[in-house]
């Protein structure tokens, strides 16, 4: 006689295609990227297969290990990493989601890869952090053209190669960014590292950086003082004759989450380095990197709590309680519907961004004037969001999602990390008061996107509400997070009305703007429409 049979338990979610999302796709050809739309599909599906799936599992049950010499005592300065890593890596590298773009003079290209990073974020994150960074480079790397034309070709190409190698004679490269030092955090101006300038017009760099993340990269670019001020650096972990740079990996951070990718300490030991920019230069330099990769924050941000509730609403289409199908309970309808309505509304928003970046670098000053405030605040909101979401949609799992097995722990663990990368919250909310107090056109540009939605009354009355807190920008600082939670979602509620879902429109304007629901998820109004909102998060599988 048998113990027990296993039965009432939903099957993993595979099979399925990551990028059947209506909200995403619906983007990609409003934004100007139609084009691609095979090619973000066929990587959702390839996304959505149990091998795929498995490469995040074993990439983060087995994380890199630092190996600072070899077996006779030479510094090598190495990283081990598992071989899912990399099948993870030349994936994404392959699919564009790197440099890619900056090569691709297609209109929507930037859209096309943001939604691919959207799609492949959903399997691992960790190995999306060196991915973006490689993205984000190039326009720093610019600032040299020198250096822009020998590297950029390697950071955008189609090709992964891992190890330490000489970087041009590698098939492919990666980037990474090292700014932070443990006495300044973001003030980065505070840095101590120093830059000495040689006749050869190389510099040699002397300093302690206090989480670099991706420290297999093959290139940092990394920030350092000259006698004129913060500047920013070029820095290969192999020189060009193929010698190891004075580049020291002393240690690995044991973090919360994102525990594939390799952050850690290093030190510049006489390290060699060319200047990108001016001297004293560097903070604008860096930042033109930093505004891209918190882009990529915002995408993550949203790409995880896509998977979150449809992890969520694939388990209650499955699991019995009480004699009736979770999906099919009022309660969790309302959860899940809340969730969704989150999830649709952050997607919504990251692709509008996309666009604007997009058409920004092609010399739409318009767009470039909304992206500057219009980023901040989405960086902001959403990664702000994403905790108590990925929170909302493991309990909806019970005791099985607290079990790692479930693989809603790691995307729990993963949530707060986007919200403290490229400037925590109050980071970003000081980025926002800066860039209205020194671009009004850019506030201008943001209310006139929200008032493409035509005369709806709450959004209106939601916008006249912000407008007469903004009158007095200088004492704003205290009142910061209030303002920017309101602009983030009265812009969230403009898209929607024009393009979004009319029952997740009506539910998000309902409790979001005009506060007719509780302090959790799982509280919106009776009148909500459950079935169409659940119609566009339950996964479609085999």
């Amino acid at each position: 006689m048998q113990t027990h049979e296993v039965f009432n338990q939903a099957n993993p979610l595979e099979g399925h295609n990551v990028a059947d999302d209506q909200t995403l796709m619906d983007g990609l050809v409003r934004e100007g990227a139609e084009w691609s739309v095979g090619e973000v599909s066929a990587l959702g599906e390839l996304a959505g297969t149990a091998e795929v799936q498995d490469w995040g599992r074993l990439a983060n049950e087995n994380p890199p290990i630092l190996r600072p010499y070899d077996r006779f005592g030479h510094r090598i300065d190495d990283i081990e990493f598992h071989p899912a890593w990399h099948n993870l890596l030349s994936t994404a590298v392959a699919n564009g989601l790197h440099g890619a773009p900056w090569s691709d003079d297609r209109a929507g290209s930037h859209v096309a890869r943001a939604a691919k990073f959207y799609v492949w974020s959903n399997v691992e994150a960790g190995h999306t952090c060196p991915i973006s960074a490689t993205y984000a480079a190039i326009p720093a790397l610019r600032d040299n053209p020198e250096l822009a034309a020998t590297y950029e070709p390697l950071l955008s190409n189609g090709f992964y190669e891992s190890g330490l190698k000489a970087p041009l004679g590698k098939a492919g490269l990666l980037a990474t960014m090292s700014m932070t030092e443990k006495q300044g955090g973001s003030d980065i101006r505070a840095n101590t590292t120093r830059a000495i300038a040689q006749p050869d017009g190389s510099y040699r760099i002397i300093g302690h950086k206090w989480f670099t993340s991706a420290t297999m990269a093959d290139l940092y670019l990394a920030l350092a003082q000259t006698d004129a001020g913060v500047t920013c650096f070029l820095v290969p972990r192999v020189l060009p004759d193929g010698t190891l740079n004075d580049v020291r990996l002393m240690r690995l951070k044991d973090k919360l989450g994102n525990r594939s990718n390799p952050s850690g300490e290093i030190e510049y030991q006489n390290a060699v380095g060319w200047r990108i920019g001016e001297e004293g230069r560097g903070v604008p330099t860096i930042i033109k990197m930093v505004n891209m990769t918190r882009l990529d924050c915002l995408i993550g941000a949203a790409s995880g709590m896509r998977r979150g509730v449809t992890q969520a609403a694939h388990h209650a289409t499955y699991r019995k309680a009480f004699g009736a199908y979770l999906i099919d309970q009022p309660l969790m309808r309302n959860v899940l519907s809340d969730l969704t309505v989150e999830s649709e509304a952050a997607s919504l928003l990251m692709m509008r961004l996309a666009g604007a970046h997009d058409r920004s670098t092609r010399g739409d000053e318009a767009e470039s004037r909304f992206l500057r405030l219009a980023l901040a605040i989405g960086k902001y909101w959403v990664c702000k969001r994403w905790p108590a979401h990925a929170a909302e949609s493991l309990e909806c799992f019970g005791g099985n999602g607290f079990i790692e097995e479930s693989q809603m722990p790691r995307l729990f663990r993963e949530s707060p990390l986007n919200g403290i990368w490229e400037g925590s919250g109050n980071v970003a909310a000081l980025d926002v008061l800066r860039a209205m107090a020194k671009s009004p056109q850019s506030v201008e540009a943001f209310f006139a996107e929200v008032a493409l939605a035509g005369p709806e009354p709450s959004i209106q009355r939601a916008v006249a509400e912000i407008q007469a807190q903004l009158t007095d920008l200088a004492g704003a600082e205290v009142l910061a997070r209030r303002v920017i939670e309101r602009m983030a979602l009265v812009l969230q509620a403009s898209l929607l009305v024009r393009f979004g879902d009319p029952a997740v429109s009506d539910a998000f304007i309902a409790t979001r703007l005009d506060g007719d629901r509780g302090s959790v998820y799982g509280t919106l109004p009776g009148g909500v429409d459950f079935a169409a909102i659940l119609g566009r998060i339950t996964p479609k599988v085999g």
